[in-house]
């Protein structure tokens, strides 16, 4: 994986990692954007999703992934991200949304789902947008 954070491959691939979040900021933010969105049709915690975006995004340890997952996790209404054990190692990220429940259940996973669905559906509809006029 280029510029997994792991002794064997940290400067492995670090410019083209580093290129990569650059390149997606964009993205993320409407990620973000699209989620709140959905959240607001959906009937979920709009409010919440944008507030969580503003306040922790940028906690993440990922200038992208942030986005995205906060907004997520506050239309959900759950905390994401935070502590997690991985093979060979802990990682002691802060929470996105740590307000919120620390576990999910069979209904988060079919609210992100709905979520997800909506908000490729309005990407689709920008996309067309843009380009009937291009």
């Amino acid at each position: 994986m280029i510029g997994h954070k792991n002794e064997t491959y940290e400067d492995f691939g670090w410019a083209s990692a580093r290129f990569d979040d650059l390149i997606n900021l964009p993205a993320s933010r409407l990620s973000g954007l699209l989620i709140v969105i959905s959240a607001f049709i959906s009937g979920r915690h709009y409010k919440a999703a944008f507030t969580t975006i503003m306040r922790e995004a940028k906690n993440h340890r990922s200038p992208n992934a942030g986005w995205p997952e906060a907004a997520m996790a506050g239309a959900l209404g759950i905390a994401l991200a935070g502590p997690r054990q991985y093979a060979e190692y802990r990682v002691e990220d802060p929470f996105m949304n740590a307000s919120g429940r620390k576990a999910a259940d069979a209904d988060d996973i079919d609210g992100s789902l709905k979520l997800m669905g909506i908000s490729c559906a309005l990407l689709a509809l920008l996309i067309a947008t843009v380009a009937w006029f291009i």
